[in-house]
C-alpha cells in the first residue's frame, strides 16, 4: 500500500465526522464547511504522516477538484484547485531551495563554516558563536532551514565533536557536542524568523497576511529582513550564552579546533571558480532582494522577489554551477511546490467562502468575553498559535490550519495590523525551537544523539520564552521606530 492505514483511517474518520456528522454552523457556507472537513483531513495526514506530503497534496488537489466545493463547473473546479501553482512566492521557495544546491554542491557552505571556527574556534563557545554566524550569512538563500542546520552545519559540528571525543556512543556527548548540537539547532529557528527567505513556511505567512488586510500589509523582502534585524540578533547573541549555562561543556579551551578548521580548509584546497560564482550570484540576490538598486536609482530598477531567484538560478545554469540534471535530483524543491500549491489552494478558497472570517469571529467573541484590552488578548492569541506547536509535526501545516484565523481575530481585537503581523510571523517560527519534531532540522540533530529528550523539550521551552520576550519587547520598540505601527 502507499499509504499508511491508521493515520489514513484516522484522517479520513476526522473529515467524514465534519462533513456529515457536524451540523453546518449557521452562517457558514455549506461548500465551506466540506472543504474545511478535506482540509481538517489532509492536516490530520500530514500530522499523522499517512503518506509523504507531497502524495497528500495531490489527493487534496483531486478531491477539490472532483467535489467542485470551489466552483460548480468541473472545467472552474480544476482551474481553482491548481490556482496557486501560478503564485510567485511558491516559486520563490522551491527556486530558492534549488539554489541552495550550489551552497553544498561547490562547499561554499562549508567553507564559511570552517573559515569562522578557524578565526574564533580556540573556545568551544566561540565555535558555538561561528556555527551561529555561518548560519545567519547562509540563512537569505537557504529556504530549507533543514538544509542549512541539518545538512550543512550539523556535519561541522559532529566532526569537530568527535576530534574531541565527544561521541554519545562513548557516554562523552557532555564533553562539547550536547552544547554544540542544541546551539546548531537553536540558531535555526531564530535565522528562519529573520528572512522570507529563510525557511519555506515564510511566503506563507506574507499570502496569509496580505489576504487577511486586503493587501494593506505587504510584507517585502526588504521590509520583513530590516524588522527582523534587531531582535534577531539580539536573539542571535543570547542563545549561545544561555545554552552554556544551561548545559555546560566540559571542555571549554579547544585550541585544536581551530587547527582542525583550518586543515578541513588545506583539504579543500583553495577557493574555487564555482565557489566565487556562487559568492557572487549570492551578492547579486542580497541586493536585488534587499531593493538596493530601486533604491539608489528609482523604481524603474525594482526587481520582483521570485524574478530575482529566477535571474539567480539561470546565471548558476549559464556559468555551469548547477546544471539541469542537479535541478531535477531537488527532490525537496519540486515537493515544496506542490505541497506549497496545494495547501495555499485551500487555505485561500476557505478564506473566500468565508470561514476564516466566521472563525476568527468565534475566537474575537470568545478573547472578548474576557474583558481584555488587544494588546493583552493578542498576546494570548499568539502564546497560543505559539505553543499549539506541540501538536505539529509541520511548521507549514500549523500556520496553514491556525494562522490566519487568529492574526484576523487579532486584527478584529484592534491590534495594529503590521505589529500583530510581524509578531505572528516571528513565533511562526519560533515554535521550532519546542520539540524533537518540530521542524526537519529537529530529527537530524536530536537523531545525532547528543542530548536526551528531556534535555531538548527543556532547552526548547526555555529558549522559546527568552525568543518571543525578544522579538515582542524588542522587536516592538524597533518596528516603532521603524513607523511600522
Amino acid at each position: 500500500m502507499g499509504f499508511k492505514a491508521l493515520p489514513t483511517l484516522i484522517s479520513l474518520f476526522i473529515a467524514l465526522i465534519i462533513w456529515f456528522v457536524i451540523p453546518v454552523p449557521t452562517g457558514v457556507d455549506p461548500d465551506a464547511w466540506h472543504l474545511l472537513a478535506m482540509f481538517v483531513g489532509v492536516i490530520a495526514a500530514i500530522i499523522g504522516k499517512a503518506m509523504p506530503i507531497g502524495a497528500i497534496a495531490i489527493i487534496a488537489i483531486t478531491l477539490v477538484a472532483v467535489t467542485g466545493v470551489t466552483n460548480d463547473s468541473p472545467s472552474g473546479a480544476i482551474q481553482d484547485a491548481l490556482s496557486s501553482f501560478a503564485n510567485p512566492l511558491i516559486w520563490l521557495i522551491g527556486i530558492s531551495i534549488m539554489i541552495s544546491k550550489g551552497l553544498q554542491k561547490t562547499g561554499l557552505g562549508a567553507r564559511l563554516g570552517y573559515l569562522f571556527i578557524a578565526v574564533w574556534g580556540k573556545k568551544t563557545i566561540g565555535i558555538g558563536y561561528s556555527m551561529v554566524l555561518s548560519e545567519l550569512i547562509l540563512a537569505p538563500v537557504t529556504p530549507s532551514n533543514t538544509a542549512r542546520g541539518g545538512g550543512i552545519i550539523h556535519p561541522i559540528v559532529r566532526a569537530i565533536s568527535t576530534s574531541y571525543d565527544s561521541d554519545p556512543a562513548k557516554g562523552t556527548e557532555g564533553r562539547m557536542g550536547k552544547y554544540l548540537a542544541l546551539v546548531n539547532y537553536q540558531a535555526n529557528p531564530i535565522t528562519s524568523a529573520m528572512f522570507i527567505t529563510a525557511t519555506a513556511p515564510n511566503p506563507l505567512v506574507v499570502d496569509l497576511v496580505a489576504k487577511a488586510t486586503n493587501s494593506k500589509i505587504s510584507l517585502s523582502w526588504s521590509t520583513w529582513a530590516l524588522a527582523m534585524l534587531l531582535p534577531g540578533l539580539i536573539a542571535l547573541i543570547i542563545m549561545p550564552l544561555i545554552m552554556y549555562w544551561m548545559y555546560p561543556p566540559e571542555v571549554k579551551e579547544t585550541p585544536n579546533a581551530a587547527q582542525f578548521a583550518k586543515t578541513k580548509l588545506k583539504e579543500m584546497g583553495p577557493v574555487s571558480k564555482n565557489e566565487i560564482i556562487m559568492l557572487g550570484v549570492f551578492g547579486i540576490l542580497l541586493l536585488l532582494w534587499a531593493g538596493i538598486l530601486a533604491m539608489i536609482f528609482g523604481s524603474a530598477w525594482a526587481v520582483d522577489p521570485t524574478t530575482t531567484a529566477f535571474i539567480g538560478l539561470g546565471l548558476l545554469l549559464i556559468t555551469g554551477v548547477l546544471t539541469w540534471e542537479d535541478i531535477l535530483t531537488q527532490k525537496s524543491a519540486w515537493d515544496t511546490i506542490t505541497w506549497f500549491a496545494a495547501l495555499v489552494m485551500m487555505a485561500t478558497y476557505l478564506n473566500k467562502l468565508g470561514l476564516i472570517t466566521w472563525f476568527s469571529g468565534v475566537l474575537e467573541t470568545g478573547i472578548g468575553h474576557l474583558g481584555l484590552s488587544w494588546m493583552p488578548a493578542c498576546l494570548l492569541l499568539m502564546l497560543a498559535y505559539l505553543y499549539a506547536h506541540y501538536m505539529f509535526a509541520s511548521t507549514t501545516a500549523h500556520i496553514t490550519a491556525m494562522f490566519a484565523a487568529f492574526y484576523t481575530a487579532g486584527l478584529a481585537l484592534g491590534a495594529p495590523p503590521m505589529l500583530f503581523a510581524l509578531m505572528m510571523a516571528a513565533a511562526s517560527s519560533i515554535m521550532m525551537t519546542l520539540t524533537h519534531y518540530a521542524t526537519g532540522t529537529s530529527p537530524v540533530v536530536f537523531g545525532s544523539g547528543y542530548t536526551t529528550l528531556g534535555e531538548w523539550w527543556k532547552a526548547g521551552f526555555v529558549m522559546s520564552v527568552v525568543n518571543i520576550i525578544i522579538f515582542v519587547v524588542i522587536g516592538g520598540l524597533w518596528w516603532k521606530v521603524l513607523g511600522y505601527w
